[in-house]
């Protein structure tokens, strides 16, 4: 009976070591766990196949309701908020578009900045646009901000226009403060 057995397990491991190299079989009749063709190493894909071989078609992804202002342009003027037209410095807040009393960096106070810290609900990020360069802000703004837990993003105004976007299209609770770059002498032609 052991000698039976022994043999039968011999013949069994002999099938299998001819099936199969290195765990794959590459018999032309699997068993019924590998009868897909997708799994079978000779199969290829052909567009019938797979959905992602189908043909596709594009829509034109809209703006979500209620996904927030977005900023479409901006100016030594002021900016296009979601087609308004905004003149000078502002304050872009989860509910609203306000003008923003400051004229330079410098006028970024605390007192300046006391309407995002009383907002409900709290904003996660606070981002400032100052102008063509991004410049430094008063120490004693950013610790509190920091005190009332709004982390601060200061940039260059067009760079906190697309950081400001970037974050309200991922749904955060962002709000900004924005000061138009002023006139580019750089690029102006001379009349002759």
């Amino acid at each position: 009976m052991c000698r039976r057995l022994n043999m039968a397990t011999a013949v069994c491991a002999r099938l299998l070591l001819q099936r199969s190299t290195h765990g794959f079989l590459f018999s032309s009749r699997a068993g019924p766990a590998l009868s897909s063709p997708f799994l079978s190493r000779a199969h290829r894909l052909d567009p019938s196949d797979d959905e992602m071989y189908q043909r596709t078609s594009v829509s034109v992804m809209q703006k979500e309701p209620g996904s927030g202002a977005m900023i479409y342009s901006y100016s030594s003027k002021g900016f296009n908020i979601d087609g308004n037209k905004v003149l000078g410095p502002c304050a872009l807040l989860p509910p609203a578009i306000l003008q923003w009393n400051v004229g330079t960096h410098k006028d970024i106070t605390e007192e300046s900045v006391s309407l995002f810290h009383m907002l409900e609900p709290r904003i996660e990020i606070l981002v400032l646009g100052t102008g063509s360069r991004t410049e430094r802000i008063d120490p004693s703004v950013l610790a509190l901000l920091k005190r009332k837990g709004i982390a601060v993003e200061v940039q260059d105004t067009a760079n906190a226009c697309a950081t400001f976007n970037f974050l309200i299209s991922e749904r955060r609770v962002v709000a900004a403060g924005l000061i138009p770059p002023p006139v580019s002498t750089a690029l102006s032609l001379k009349q002759e």
